[in-house]
């Protein structure tokens, strides 16, 4: 019996695997992060870039090879309504991730959260609390480094839906990287972030 349920998961994989025209792979950068795939629609299997869709000035987005693993936190006055929306948004946003959140974060220090995958990986402290950004201003929402991990892949699964339409992100097999420095607990906890 064990056998036979070990096939039709088996059976189950494949054909789920099948299903999907894309494969595509997320590197989960300290400092930046990647993302490419395989259209298995096409032969020979070819792997591409995906540049993601981002925010590079107020109110400017621009699709880039490598997104930023940045995340920063606007203050409410700080830029024009809608100037840190993006293509996909359904209402205002006040926070951006990845090179805009770099560049103008560094000046802003106490507003970004920088080496999410390293506190991801710090077994001093607990991964699950609200802890970053580090020394934040007071008015900064603190949030956990998984909470900051599932932002960052939620932003990279709009910038492909924007990008695919008609191959949306939740239908296609998806491979994300993990540091092989990485314990059980950060591992599980990336799937946790994945999977929010």
């Amino acid at each position: 019996e064990r056998l036979s349920e070990t096939f039709l998961e088996k059976h189950d994989m494949e054909e789920q695997q099948e299903q999907a025209r894309f494969i595509i792979g997320i590197d989960l950068g300290t400092t930046n992060s990647a993302v490419s795939f395989v259209d298995t629609s096409q032969k020979p299997f070819k792997v591409e870039d995906f540049p993601v869709l981002q925010l590079i000035a107020p109110g400017e987005t621009a699709a880039l090879l490598v997104f930023p693993s940045f995340h920063y936190e606007a203050t409410e006055s700080e830029f024009r309504k809608g100037f840190l929306d993006m293509p996909w948004d359904s209402t205002e946003r006040k926070t951006v991730y990845g090179c805009f959140a770099r560049d103008h974060g560094a000046q802003v220090s106490s507003r970004l959260i920088t080496s999410v995958k390293s506190w991801l990986s710090h077994s001093g402290v607990d991964r699950t609390a609200a802890l970053l950004p580090w020394h934040g201003a007071v008015d900064v929402e603190k949030i956990s480094p998984v909470e900051a991990t599932s932002r960052y892949l939620s932003h990279i699964r709009h910038a492909w839906n924007y990008s695919h339409p008609d191959d949306p992100f939740e239908s296609q097999d998806v491979i994300i990287t993990v540091p092989a420095s990485f314990d059980e607990i950060a591992r599980e906890l990336t799937v946790t972030a994945a999977a929010q």
